[in-house]
């Protein structure tokens, strides 16, 4: 009798089955000897990639539980060293911040930003210096912040507006929609000195963070050959190039478009405006040249760090007040008692409210925007509890662990924003138990334009509107579920739908 050949597909596993041993032993034979984080059990070829789940940060901080505030991971081809304490949180961003500055260079980023001089992507060197010196003083000082009021009191103007029409024929408006809005009104006038209109912009900055946030095939796959050719078959490829084409075509539009000569110049200038002057004078404090490439890079920026994550964070803001009336009545008592009679909240206002900035951060707190912060790359050898960091080692802190750790916060899965009173506890980087923005060289430009547009939106919904549950809804029904939608934000799972009923003085 005689045998038969092997199956094809039985061929095909045993030849991968061969090749992943002889990978993962050249791989040993290769990593540096020292002390690694503990690491949970690992499958073969996707390493530990089926233990994150839909929630990455939430399987992150159960394996912690197990492991310790310091974890070494495997996703596929790719190594990461995940920390999940205030401790060495500080360690890492403070006492080892400029060594591990570096981006980690992924396909994805190289893929989709092409010949974008990336400042939030690029290595660390004299080109990012000089480029995140430009953005500190020129695009994000105090000064240029402030000089947006306007723009941010008009937006916020037109989401009230919005709402009113709701509360006259008194129907749930979805406020997860409202705020979306609202940050790309912000952001696209104080970028473009205009506004985009419909759903499309929006799905496009969302697509270009979840390609720019994720891994492409050819960098799980021990064998990158293989893993382009899944990348190439599943159409992440085409998808890459599209998003890039689409992005690169409107921002080039825009940038055409101020240096038309017969352009009718607003009164505030936007960032382009800012940038362009710039590279006509190069100004002597500068070093770096920006060119169109660069405006285009900062642009993208200020639109993946800013779309979501102040619509998100007043989202949360507002179910949880909606969850618990008394902490709504409270801060509804303190706006109102200040204002009087007025027919708006200002942002002067803001400064005379304390309760309300404490549930900001509280919010920050309880639902930071991205609870994963950008990971970064190790640049040279350092240690952390007797660790080893080395050279290209990717790394990420879990600030939202940290943020609902019971060693720093007393009832942390609990609303509470009074344990912010009488606190210095700030989220600009120098309370590591408080991380919602990051912290060192890699902390968010951006932190006090987007907290600004979400205090005054906030403040005006609370002035302007009583809010209840629509009919039958009681507040313990409310879901406060959270999804990761296409990118590395977190964002709230369903909609929230709630009725205003406007409030007259």
């Amino acid at each position: 009798m005689s045998l038969l050949p092997f199956p094809p597909w039985l061929s095909l596993i045993l030849y991968l089955s061969l090749l992943f041993i002889l990978l993962q032993r050249k791989a040993a034979a290769n990593r540096k000897k020292g002390h690694f984080p503990p690491s949970p059990p690992k499958l073969p070829i996707i390493g530990n990639l089926h233990q994150f789940g839909k929630l990455p940060h939430k399987s992150l901080w159960r394996l912690s539980k197990l492991y310790g505030p310091v974890i070494s991971l495997s996703l596929g081809n790719i190594e990461i060293i995940v920390i999940l304490s205030a401790e060495t949180a500080r360690a890492l961003l403070k006492t080892h911040d400029l060594q591990s500055c570096n981006k980690p260079q992924t396909h994805s980023i190289k893929k989709l930003t092409y010949n974008f001089l990336d400042i939030a992507f690029s290595p660390y060197g004299d080109y990012w210096r000089e480029i995140r010196k430009i953005c500190m003083i020129e695009l994000f000082s105090m000064k240029r912040v402030l000089s947006y009021e306007p723009i941010r009191e008009q937006e916020v103007h037109l989401l009230i507006e919005s709402i009113l029409q709701s509360a006259s024929c008194g129907t749930a408006v979805d406020l997860s929609e409202k705020s979306i809005a609202l940050t790309t009104g912000v952001i696209s006038r104080i970028a473009f000195g205009k506004q985009f209109k419909g759903d499309g912009f929006h799905e496009l900055v969302s697509e270009a963070e979840a390609l720019l946030g994720s891994y492409s095939a050819s960098e799980f796959f021990p064998t990158p050959f293989v893993g382009k050719i899944i990348d190439w078959l599943s159409g992440r490829e085409a998808r890459l190039e599209r998003v890039f084409n689409e992005i690169n075509a409107l921002f080039q539009e825009a940038i055409d478009e101020h240096i038309r000569p017969k352009r009718s110049k607003p009164e505030q200038d936007d960032i382009i405006d800012v940038l362009l002057a710039m590279s006509k004078k190069q100004a002597e404090s500068y070093t770096v040249v920006i060119t169109q490439e660069s405006i285009k890079a900062i642009l993208l920026n200020i639109f993946l760090a800013g779309l979501d994550t102040g619509s998100i964070t007043l989202v949360w803001a507002m179910a949880e007040l909606v969850k618990n009336p008394k902490l709504m009545k409270k801060a509804q008592e303190e706006i109102r008692n200040n204002l009087g009679n007025r027919r708006k909240v200002t942002e002067k206002d803001i400064e005379q409210l304390p309760y309300l900035k404490m549930i900001v951060k509280e919010t920050l707190r309880l639902h930071p925007p991205a609870p994963l912060l950008i990971p970064r790359e190790v640049i040279s050898h350092f240690k952390i509890e007797g660790y080893d960091f080395y050279p290209k080692t990717m790394v990420q802190v879990n600030v939202w662990a940290i943020g609902r750790d019971p060693t720093y916060w007393k009832d942390p899965e609990e609303f509470l924003p009074e344990r912010f009173e009488e606190s210095s506890i700030d989220y600009k980087g120098q309370h590591f138990k408080f991380l919602p923005f990051g912290a060192g060289r890699r902390i968010c430009p951006g932190i006090n334009l987007g907290v600004k547009t979400v205090e005054l939106a906030l403040a005006n919904l609370l002035y302007h509107f009583n809010w209840k549950l629509p009919e039958g809804m009681k507040e313990e029904d409310l879901d406060m579920e959270e999804t990761s939608g296409l990118s590395l934000t977190i964002y709230k799972k369903l909609p929230l739908k709630v009725v205003p009923i406007s409030y007259r003085p």
